[in-house]
């Protein structure tokens, strides 16, 4: 498998919370060659299952979620523009002047502000939030703008995936490496556990998807694969990053949403070092993943975090570092070969 070409792929195609389904397709065509099975439930999770190489094995989810932060047109302006609501965590001082591609035909547009040439002092202070703003699709009334658009259609930021040597660029890293990491492990089975993949929707919106999935499948133990926050960039005062590019795989020990079970997080340490692999630890506290609802369900699920660090998530353009998510890979292929239940003994 080519797993920077899926990337770039899954990179490109649009995946806001709720309407996934050209993210699934693309992934269900990737991995369909590796799984013994595979199906889609009522939410939209692509679940695949790949059998084991021994007798007995332990169900082990492994998780990413395919959906990303967006925009949903809420209603077109007499003049043409279209107003619009975040889906997920957007910061509003990213949104003026971006350009977009709105509904399944992709309508290009651009998010409106008045030039600097007109704005007062204290309008050049002031960040503009979505009520201040509209997504210009060159339409020049409500008519012509609802023959393009729809009411709920979703706008994702029009970014093209690049190679920049070490690195790559392209929008939502977050999840889209996470996805391309489980269907590397995919590629590289079987192993000698039940592995259930699990491409979950709605991870933005409330980790919904996520949360169906692992009550289905009820599995020994849980992984969840994110893409995280990198600020490894300068700071005002003297304070480590969350994670740094270039240092390996994040483990998360705590986050908002889950305390990552330490017999899991231990097994984790120890496989990336036995292997040489480097990895780091990410900041306690910050952020969440879809860990902390399959953590949740049924009568409890051990569960931990494996993340690819990646600068300027949430956003129109993410950085990964490429030996990142080559050493994640790593992790995840050498910690499925090497878990047993042994594991989990208290």
């Amino acid at each position: 498998m080519d797993t920077w070409a899926l990337l770039k792929q899954l990179s490109e195609a649009p995946g806001v919370s709720g309407d996934e389904g050209a993210v699934r397709a693309i992934l269900k065509e990737a991995i369909a060659p590796y799984v013994d099975e595979i199906r889609v439930d009522a939410l939209g999770n692509l679940i695949a299952v790949q059998r084991a190489t021994v007798e007995d094995p332990l169900r082990v989810m492994v998780e990413a979620h395919m959906d990303e932060v967006g925009l949903m047109v809420i209603r077109a302006d007499k003049d043409g523009y279209l107003q619009f609501q975040k889906v997920g965590g957007i910061d509003d001082r990213i949104l003026p002047a971006k350009a977009v591609r709105v509904g399944k035909d992709a309508i290009p547009g651009v998010i409106g502000i008045k030039p600097i040439h007109l704005l007062g002092s204290a309008e050049r202070k002031k960040v503009l939030g979505v009520d201040d703003l509209r997504i210009d699709i060159g339409a020049s009334s409500r008519e012509e703008a609802e023959r393009l658009v729809k009411r709920g259609d979703r706008a994702v930021f029009d970014t093209t995936f690049a190679d920049l040597g070490p690195r790559v660029k392209g929008k939502a890293f977050d999840d889209r490496a996470g996805c391309t990491v489980l269907a590397a492990l995919l590629a590289a089975g079987p192993y000698p556990v039940e592995l259930h993949a699990v491409f979950a929707v709605q991870e933005e919106i409330g980790l919904r998807g996520a949360r169906v999935a692992a009550y289905g499948i009820d599995p020994d133990l849980a992984i969840a694969l994110e893409g995280t926050v990198a600020d490894d960039l300068l700071k005002e005062k003297d304070e480590s990053p969350t994670t740094e590019l270039g240092k390996g795989p994040a483990l998360t020990a705590m986050d908002r949403s889950v305390i990552v079970d330490p017999r899991l997080l231990r097994f984790l340490i120890q496989t990336a070092e036995q292997a040489g692999i480097p990895y780091q630890i990410k900041q306690p506290g910050v952020g969440g993943t879809d860990a902390g609802r399959i953590h949740l369900v049924r009568e409890g699920v051990p569960s931990a975090v494996v993340a690819v660090p990646c600068r300027y998530i949430h956003g129109p353009v993410s950085l990964l570092d490429k030996q990142d998510m080559d050493w994640t890979i790593q992790l995840m292929e050498a910690a499925l070969k090497r878990i047993s239940p042994d594991v989990l003994a208290r």
